[in-house]
């Protein structure tokens, strides 16, 4: 029994030194940044290749410039049925917009009574920065939890302009 290779490469971006993590048909399958909750650590077996990040790299440095405002990468992710239901509804928050767990619940069809799950589903997120789970805030309009932490979230949304300086 073969497993299929996990390759792997670092980005150094304002946000620190991000871990990016792809399978054999190149397709991302994670995004870290430094000290992030839940977030990956590169495996003894991993293979280290920039070969098939060029295109996160260009789209990264782009969007931390101000020019991009949707990834447009090949993602692939492995979570539950729910997890990706919620994962697929992050991708549909606009740059410079912000929404709340319970708009996602509603999104996706969930009851009121799955907030809770829906926040456990975003902090799960293995795609941080490409796939927007910063643009979630408390319903109140406080920013809660980011695995990557509040400081990142707070750069990210001031970046996108959802945020003052």
């Amino acid at each position: 029994m073969s497993l299929e290779p996990t390759y792997w490469t670092s980005v150094d971006g304002p946000l620190g030194s991000l871990l990016l993590t792809a399978g054999p048909g190149g397709a991302l399958t994670s995004l870290s940044v430094p000290g992030q909750k839940g977030g990956r650590t590169v495996g003894d077996d991993w293979r280290r290749d920039r070969g098939p990040f060029r295109a996160a790299e260009e789209q990264l440095a782009a969007y931390f410039a101000g020019e991009l405002k949707e990834f447009r990468l090949e993602l692939s992710t492995d979570g539950t049925e729910f997890r990706e239901r919620v994962w697929t509804a992050l991708d549909s928050v606009p740059y410079g917009a912000t929404t709340t767990y319970g708009e996602i619940a509603a999104r996706i069809g969930a009851s009121r009574a799955a907030v809770r799950a829906v926040g456990g589903a975003i902090g799960a997120n293995p795609l941080l920065i490409v796939r927007p789970c910063h643009r979630v805030i408390g319903a109140d309009g406080s920013l809660t939890g980011y695995a990557g932490g509040l400081d990142r979230k707070v750069w990210l949304l001031t970046l996108e302009g959802a945020l003052g300086d």
